[in-house]
């Protein structure tokens, strides 16, 4: 088919004038109108719709034939070219006209109708109208599709909707009127009354059907107007004599009152605008005086832990222009000024551990709040992070009390805890970690505290402590863990060590004391280089064997005994011939192995044989002599301080329902303030190298850089582990210039260059 020459079709116009009878239309025509009579009379069922079709049709037919032979008569005259456009014209005219009268009359049935009646005769009427417009629309089908289109005229259909709005909707007697009812009717249901929603829904829906215009101006916009003068009137009658939390309920009841009012009878785009009127009247124009409410405010609710209250608080604020920022600004002024009161508390500085605690408890109510009430709102999530990053870092010992709450959880804290809440746990301060600015001061406590606890065996878990140096590494990266793990490292080595040892020269130890020598590498370990004190000559004996053996097994090596990291276990028999195992450090053991050959000493006397640093010897002493239940000595006189006059003895009559009796030292958990200058002067000097190392690495990189962007880019650098003072990176700068790293431009002084 493909292959045969395509053949083009033309329709010719008739060889012969077509005569049709002018009285032809206008029969036809009164046939048409005397069916629409009827449609409009409800006597529609007698009626023989094909011959009314083919009656509107032949009409149109007699036109189509004019149409073919139009250039015929283009030709001929325009007298055809009249006559055809006077059938279609007549028709279309006709029907305006018959329509127009019958709605003129239902127009004063409706307005005749009173009270109730009134939207009930309009619904009925506009049903009613429908149904005919629906019949007629069938019955001039021919003319909608040919006539109607070619002469761009208005559809049936649409014309039966445009005469029914101009001839009863906005008649002079029924627009207003109408408009009156419905907003009255509204208003009701706002009261509290029930109205007919189904009678309501049919009449604004025929608005809608009358075209989106004709819904908007006729109902929407003044619905909206007067629901604005509503709300604006009951929100602040409710600000008066309401709190912020009864308040809240009625703005939210109010909000979804109308948003199931849109979905019943209203236009479904309504709802953004009818609620827009909602959040403007009862939450944007009263929301500062809602958030600060004396008594039921914002900050009460995130004291007293409202959650549903807040809740309601977060959804509602959020539909409105800097509804959230504002519950995000007051949240962040609480927190800040509730942190700072808890660290600067002189009270709450006494227990670190407790300190600690009080902020983890802090951070997990707000947590919860954000959780349950502001829908885990980033925002809000990071507004509280700054809060707490703000107010953990105004106490500069927040990095050694994080510390210490480590240390007392993995001492005692977390002993028969199940793994899941070690984790837990360790996460909760992980998380306070990430808030110090200086990461580095944190390190240099935590080392000295996992160091006592490796020494003394006295962690709950080695896969505890091993957790948190991963999540530790993983936070810094390698070089802030790796003596932390070298620590461990030392302490496998060291069994091995002890087993070699024991196995070479057991045999002359057999009487002796048993030893255990934890041998730590230097830089690992915090260790102290202090002066060792007198030990006992039992233990000096045992301890000489030992180091002749380390060191003919490790050639280039020295040893240097830690006597103040040690422990000692002794048996003592006291009055009665009491026996008792007593679990003491290596300055106790010094001290109370002098009373074997005497019954008293004086401070002075045990100072002077021990040579312990008088510091240590007074808490040890304290420890030994103060403690009740702990008391193996005596002292005189009787009194918790250390005198360097007072007189110790051995203390016969102490007993205890243990036999083992373990004597701690008598320390304060947080430093004294020398300790704390040490730890602070050994921090700064740590600093240095760090300093001058990434201000090396930035000017090998740029060659030439101006003073105030090497301190920015110092400081970005080294942000992860401290903030550095730029005082000192000035200062190690002037350090690298003497030492011929860098050196100052000849002509900008605040210009440094990079000696290669």
């Amino acid at each position: 088919m493909s292959a045969q020459k395509k053949r083009n079709f033309q329709i010719e116009a008739f060889k012969h004038r077509v005569v049709v009878d002018p009285k032809y239309a206008e029969k036809t025509w009164k046939i048409l109108e005397h069916a629409i009579h009827e449609i409009y009379n409800h006597n529609a069922s007698g009626l023989s719709f094909e011959e009314l079709y083919r009656a509107g049709s032949l009409v149109f037919q007699a036109q189509f034939i004019k149409i073919i032979e139009l250039q015929n008569v283009i030709k001929l005259g325009n007298a055809y070219n009249m006559v055809l456009h006077k059938f279609g014209e007549k028709l279309y005219s006709g029907l305006v006209s018959t329509m127009t009268s019958h709605l003129k009359d239902i127009a004063k049935s409706i307005e005749a109708a009173q009270g109730p009646l009134f939207l009930e005769e309009l619904n009925r009427k506009w049903t009613d109208h429908n149904k005919a417009l629906q019949m007629i629309r069938d019955i001039l089908m021919y003319m909608d599709r040919t006539f109607i289109p070619s002469t761009h005229k208005t559809p049936v259909h649409e014309l039966g909707l445009n005469l029914w709005r101009d001839n009863i909707v906005r008649s002079d007697k029924i627009q207003s009127r109408l408009q009156d009812i419905l907003l009255e009717l509204v208003q009701k249901e706002r009261t509290g009354e029930v109205i007919n929603r189904g009678l309501m829904r049919n009449i604004i829906k025929m608005l809608m059907d009358l075209g989106s215009s004709v819904y908007q101006e006729d109902f929407e916009k003044p619905f909206l107007d007067v629901s604005a003068d509503f709300y604006r009137g009951e929100s602040q009658q409710f600000i008066e004599c309401c709190d912020c939390g009864d308040y809240l309920k009625k703005a939210e009841k109010r909000l979804n009152e109308e948003i199931d009012r849109v979905s019943h009878y209203l236009d479904l785009k309504s709802e953004a605008k009818i609620t827009n009127v909602v959040d403007t009247e009862m939450i944007e124009s009263h929301m500062n005086r809602l958030v600060h409410m004396e008594n039921s405010g914002l900050v009460n609710m995130l004291v007293d832990d409202k959650y549903e209250d807040l809740g309601r608080m977060f959804g509602l604020f959020r539909r409105v222009p800097n509804g959230l920022l504002l519950i995000r600004d007051v949240m962040t002024s609480h927190l800040r000024e509730t942190g700072k009161q808890l660290v600067t508390d002189p009270e709450r500085l006494k227990d670190p551990v407790d300190f600690v605690q009080r902020l983890l408890d802090e951070k997990d109510k707000h947590d919860k709040i954000i959780n349950l009430a502001f829908n885990n709102d980033k925002t809000f999530q990071n507004a509280l992070n700054s809060s707490f990053e703000y107010f953990i870092n105004l106490n500069p010992r927040s990095p050694e009390f994080i510390s210490l709450f480590v240390d007392d959880k993995l001492r005692r804290g977390l002993k028969g805890v199940s793994e899941e809440d070690v984790e837990i746990v360790l996460d909760k301060v992980m998380m306070l970690f990430r808030y110090l600015q200086e990461k580095d001061v944190f390190e240099k406590y935590y080392k000295q505290h996992l160091a006592k606890r490796l020494l003394s065996g006295k962690t709950v878990s080695d896969d505890a402590e091993r957790s948190l140096i991963v999540k530790l590494k993983t936070e810094c990266g390698y070089q802030f863990t790796s003596k932390l793990e070298g620590m461990f490292t030392d302490m496998k080595t060291s069994q091995d060590t002890m087993k070699a040892f024991y196995a070479a020269v057991g045999a002359e130890l057999a009487e002796g004391p048993t030893l255990a020598v934890q041998v730590l590498t230097t830089g690992s370990w915090p260790t102290q280089s202090g002066t060792t004190c007198n030990l006992p000559p039992e233990i000096l004996g045992v301890c000489n064997k030992f180091r002749t053996f380390y060191l003919g097994t490790h050639t280039g090596r020295r040893l240097s005994w830690q006597t103040n990291m040690g422990t000692a276990d002794l048996k003592a028999t006291f009055g009665k011939g009491q026996k008792h195992e007593l679990n003491v450090s290596t300055y106790q053991m010094c001290i109370l192995m002098l009373f074997n050959n005497a019954d008293q000493l004086t401070y002075r006397e045990i100072e002077q044989a021990t040579e312990i640093p008088a510091p240590d010897l007074k808490r040890c002493l304290q420890s030994l002599a103060c403690v009740k239940g702990k008391n193996v000595l005596r002292k005189d006189p009787m009194s918790k301080e250390i005198g360097e006059d007072d007189t110790f003895l051995f203390n016969d009559k102490f007993s205890s329902k243990f036999y083992k009796v373990k004597i701690g030292t008598v320390v304060a958990q947080k430093e004294s303030e020398p300790e704390k200058q040490e730890t602070r002067q050994r921090v700064e000097e740590d600093r240095k190298p760090q300093i001058e190392a990434a201000i090396v690495r930035i000017m090998k990189a740029r060659r030439v850089l101006d003073h105030n962007n090497i301190v920015t880019e110092v400081t970005k650098q080294l942000q992860s582990r401290f903030l550095p003072n730029p005082v000192v990176i000035k200062k190690r700068i002037e350090s690298l210039i003497e030492r011929e790293f860098l050196e100052r431009d000849k002509v900008d002084r605040k210009l440094y260059r990079y000696l290669a």
